[in-house]
């Protein structure tokens, strides 16, 4: 298991270019599935996740080529829909949520599939129940095998129809948009996620040769075509990463500046951020963060305490909650973070209690900050990363922290932030990666 070994204390200056989107690259790369034709992806983030990911279409026989970095080609023309029964499956796609998301694609092309009990972030509950149910009005039948902890999908009788989501789930509208892309007739889909990957991803089908209308909105109409072509789909930057480096260059008095952002694809997080104080400069598709000593945290219009908190797209995403809240440490101000989707997500705050942050946690969904306005510097300690999000936050807390700190368990870290030490060393950080 390997550790970062972090001195903090130091401002950072330069320049950084985000990955490309883990959480869109989850769903794209299984939209590979949809065709028997070559599908050519750039600016694929290297990061673990996608990689078991990639590695998962290749076992169950996609054809995998690498001409380039961050470049992937995918070709599902000898695909073996039985893999997912196979030992080797579900070892691997326990330790990966995304996996989920070969369900639709298989569907459309098969006929039938399986799914396993999702992988991923222990940071709550993340249930399937808007996936199953969204199948099933589509005409899928289900039965879960409780011995293999798998879910057995009959997709031999879909038809279009009309699906009201429970919730906006991101997986939840990807999976049963893929699904539907060549069901026969016309599915609408309302209550469906409109996040910019989920954009992505209708378009990217439409230029395979799908139907889908209302993207960017929450009523998606899919009219079921009868065969899907190849194509080539570049990823969107992340926007998780351009969050984490603003929140990374205020908390540090750093002077930095993010290329390539896709600032029309952030929705409301750099104005959140100025919420927190930070000044941003944008510069065409570039993001400045000039070093600043002081950053003020505003309050609402009637004088009262700012309160954050995450909301389905195009509110504030729930995966920036934790780097919001390190920020918030190191301003001057209060500030109450409410994470609302996920029950463990705000464990991580004992860790920065005692690096010296002054937080109330009042309950596993919010938390009062009282920024030090750096008056009392956090100090330095060994902490484990308990997920991909407070892994990065905690690396933030440490590279403010005066003298030395250790964060263990960077498996979690890797799984979402491509080369992160590397990349911040270059902005003169001072971390070691420890194995």
């Amino acid at each position: 298991m390997g550790a970062f070994e972090v001195r903090g204390g130091h401002s950072l200056k330069g320049t950084i270019t985000p990955q490309g989107a883990k959480n869109e690259a989850l769903q794209v790369l299984c939209a590979a599935l949809l065709t028997d034709e070559r599908v050519t992806y750039t600016n694929v983030p290297d990061i673990l996740d996608v990689n078991t990911l990639i590695e998962l279409l290749a076992d169950m026989g996609v054809k995998v080529e690498r001409p380039a970095n961050n470049t992937v080609v995918l070709q599902a023309d000898q695909v073996n829909p039985d893999f997912f029964i196979d030992k080797t499956f579900k070892k691997k796609s326990g330790k990966l949520r995304g996996a989920v998301m070969l369900a639709g694609p298989l569907l459309a092309r098969f006929g039938h599939t399986h799914i396993p009990q999702p992988g991923g972030d222990k940071i709550g509950r993340r249930r399937l129940d808007t996936h199953i149910r969204g199948f099933e009005k589509l005409g899928v039948k289900f039965h879960y095998d409780i011995d293999e902890s798998l879910f057995i999908l009959d997709g031999t009788e879909m038809h279009g129809t009309h699906i009201l989501m429970e919730e906006p789930s991101v997986t939840g509208t990807a999976n049963i948009v893929m699904a539907a892309t060549t069901t026969p007739g016309t599915t609408s889909i309302y209550n469906a996620a409109c996040e910019p990957y989920v954009q992505q991803l209708c378009r990217m089908i439409n230029k395979m040769g799908g139907r889908i209308s209302g993207i960017g909105s929450n009523l998606l109409i899919v009219e079921g075509v009868n065969k899907l072509s190849g194509c080539e789909h570049r990823l969107l930057a992340d926007m998780i990463e351009v969050g984490s480096f603003i929140g990374l260059a205020a908390a540090t008095k750093s002077d930095i500046v993010i290329k390539d952002a896709d600032i029309p694809h952030l929705g409301i997080i750099p104005e959140t951020f100025e919420r927190l104080g930070i000044h941003l400069h944008f510069q065409g598709n570039d993001i400045h963060i000039p070093a600043q000593e002081s950053y003020r945290i505003h309050k609402f219009i009637d004088g009262s305490i700012l309160n954050i908190s995450d909301h389905p797209w195009p509110g504030f995403t729930p995966d920036l909650i934790s780097v919001a809240l390190v920020t918030a440490t190191q301003a001057k101000g209060t500030v109450l973070m409410h994470q609302k989707m996920f029950e463990s997500r705000l464990f991580f705050v004992d860790k920065l209690i005692e690096m010296g942050a002054q937080i109330v946690l009042c309950d596993p969904h919010r938390a009062v900050v009282i920024g030090s306005d750096r008056q009392t510097p956090l100090r330095g300690i060994t902490m484990v990363s308990p997920d991909i999000r407070a892994g990065v936050a905690l690396l933030i807390a440490a590279l403010c922290a005066q003298g030395k700190s250790t964060i263990q368990n960077i498996e979690q870290i890797d799984r979402g932030y491509e080369q992160i030490d590397s990349r911040l060393v270059a902005l003169g950080a001072d971390i070691k990666r420890l194995t």
